[in-house]
Order: structure tokens, then sequence, then C-alpha cells
């Protein structure tokens, strides 16, 4: 494309300038050669205007203002002023921002300067040839300035859709991964706590023995309900909503299991929303988890207190009295406890107490329908 526009550039040349000057007489002076040679040459310079268009304008405008001193000696075809347009338009393409309102400026300077010297030529044909073909280049430049800023922000904006595709699908990840360490974490830690003491009472108390692996084969089954039901979550299947009965079941089976906790809930329990119910009973069953894992044999307290516009999860345990069963953590439980809790706008506090103890305590905005508030 680029090649086609530098031969039409260069027939052009030829037939504005050169044609016209064959047929009225090639000049036979030395400086009539000159003037011929420097209009062709001002034609010429367009070549280059794509790269170097500030260069164009500025070598186009130094020889025509040439022209205009050595018109005594040569003869200038009327065609020739189609040049005079495409320069004054490579101008207004050459600049921009602010820059193009004072080239505009030089522009009428130059023209003004241009007309003094030829003296004899009226200053409205000058500006026939200049000022449409500036006004011209202006248009195309503000249309090819507007063309690359849309581009540039469509590439901003892919880059950006890209980036927070990249973000949703590590959020996704993380929660799926939270998700999981919390159902397989509960799960196999009582598994591997009533193993060891099914283990230690199968010859001395069998019937405590069989309760512990009964309570082994309630674990696996509930964690296996656990997985399906994320399984369901992330296929799309509509599940039942949680709520805080959920609580009351893992705090039930880890009574059962063998943990001396208790449970008490304060203030409304109806209309929570699903996401704080959600969070609320991850908070329990990763706090039972970790009693069981580093506390054993201690007292567990849980506390659940829907009054006013915040919900507040307490577990508090006492300090182990038992052997612990040696199972580590991943690390990760209280960190994604923290991120849930934080990502529906809630603080979750973690420590020590006095006597020994650990408290876990999760405050969440409650997320309560209007409705379900006013009844």
């Amino acid at each position: 494309m680029h090649r086609l526009e530098r031969v039409g550039i260069v027939v052009l040349d030829a037939i504005v300038v050169a044609l016209p000057t064959a047929l009225h007489g090639w000049p036979t002076t030395v400086v009539g050669n000159v003037f011929t040679a420097v209009l062709l040459a001002s034609g010429l310079t367009l070549l280059w205007w794509r790269d170097h268009p500030r260069l164009v304008a500025i070598s186009g405008g130094a020889m025509w203002l040439f022209l205009a001193l050595l018109g005594d000696y040569g003869w200038f075809p009327d065609t020739a002023f189609a040049i005079m347009v495409l320069l004054a338009t490579v101008t207004a393409l050459a600049w921009s921002g602010r820059a193009a309102s004072v080239v505009g400026g030089a522009l009428a300077a130059y023209l003004f300067v241009l007309w003094l010297v030829l003296g004899s030529t009226s200053w409205v044909a000058l500006g026939m040839f200049s000022v449409p073909g500036f006004f011209a280049g202006t248009i195309l430049r503000l249309r090819q300035e507007a063309a690359d800023e849309l581009a540039q922000r469509g590439r901003e904006l892919e880059e950006e859709r890209e980036l927070f595709a990249e973000l949703a699908v590590r959020h996704e990840r993380a929660r799926i991964a939270s998700e999981l360490h919390d159902i397989v974490g509960h799960a196999l830690s009582v598994m591997v706590i009533q193993a060891a003491a099914g283990q230690r009472l199968l010859e001395q108390d069998p019937v405590r023995a069989k309760q512990a692996f009964s309570a082994i084969a309630e674990s696996a089954r509930r964690g296996h309900d656990d997985l399906q039901r994320l399984v369901e979550l992330l296929g799309g299947t509509e599940v039942a909503e949680p709520d805080l009965s959920l609580i009351e079941e893992v705090v039930t089976r880890a009574a059962r299991g063998g943990l001396d906790v208790s449970c008490r809930f304060e203030g409304e329990r109806d209309g929570l929303a699903a996401p704080t119910a959600h969070v609320a009973f991850r908070v329990v069953q990763e706090s039972l988890t970790n009693a069981l894992r580093y506390a054993p044999g201690a007292a567990v307290r849980v506390l659940v207190n829907g009054s006013g516009r915040e919900m507040t999860v307490s577990i508090e345990n006492d300090h182990s009295i038992q052997e612990r069963p040696g199972l580590a953590g991943t690390g990760r439980g209280l960190v994604g406890l923290r991120e849930r809790v934080q990502e529906l706008g809630g603080r979750l506090v973690t420590g020590p107490i006095p006597g020994g103890g650990w408290l876990v305590e999760a405050t969440l905005p409650d997320g309560r329908r209007v409705g379900d508030r006013g009844s």
C-alpha cells in the first residue's frame, strides 16, 4: 500500500510540475533549472510524509519560500499549487495538542511572509491553497487521535478484563481450597482421633471402642455428604441454603465424638443471610477441629449471639488436659477463616486467653432481610 502511495506521489509531481513545464518550454538558464528542480523536490518530499511529517512540512515550506525569492527566474505552473495544499495538510498532521495551535499561528505568519515576497500574488489565492488543506489535515489528525485513544482504551479494557478474570479464578480457587480444607480437615481429624481412641479401648472397653468406630463412620459419611454438596454447588446445582442449624449439627457430632462441648444461642436466629450463616458454621467447625487437634480433653464453649445489627460467633476452649494426638494442621485454617469473614465485612479475633485456653471470635454483619427484621 505504501509503495503504491509513493508511486502516486511521483506521478502527481510529474503531472502538476514536470509535464506543464515541458509543455510550456523547459527553462534554458541555470537559475531557471534550479527553480524547476526545487519545485519538483518540494513535491517529492511528500514521499516521506508518513515517517517524517515534520521534516516534510518544514523542508517543503522552506523550498516554497525559496521559490518565491526566485520567482522572476522561472516559470510556475498553476497546477503546482496542489503540492502546497498537500504540504499544508501534512503540516496539520505533523503536530498535535498545544503544538498544533502554535503551528497554526506559524503557518499564518509563513503565508504572510510568502505573500510579501511574492508581491503580485493575491492573499486570497494563498489562503485558498493552504487554509483548507490545513483544516482537512487537522480533521484527519483529530480523527486518528480519537481512533488511537479508543484503541488504547480497548487494549486497557482487555488487559483489565484479563486481570479481573485471573483474580476471579484465583479467588474461586482459594474459596474451593478453603471449603475442602474445612470439610476434609474436620472429617479426618475426627476419624484420626477416634481411631486412636478406639485402638486404646478395643481390649479394655469394647463398648466405648465400638462407639469410637461408629463416630468414625459417621464422620466419614458426613464428610462425604459435605463433599457431594460442594460438588453440586460448583456444578451449578441448586442446594439448600445453609442456616444456623448446621452449627447445632456439628456441635452434636463433636459431642458424640467425645469432645466436651456446649453451645448456646442468643438473640434472633431466623432470616439470617445464607453467606453469613455459612461463614458462622465454618468458624465453629474450624474452631472445633483445632480444639480436637491442639486441646484434647478441654472443655469448649460455643456462643452464637444474633442480637443487634451484628452476629457474634465465639468459641472458647480451656487448656489441654490430654496428650495431643500429633495431628498437624495445614496452617491455612485461620487464614482462610479471616479471609471469609473479611469478605463479608466482618472481623476475626483469635488468640490465647488467661488460663492457657484459646479464643476464636468472629463478628459478622447479620445480613437479615428487611422483612425479617420487622417481624
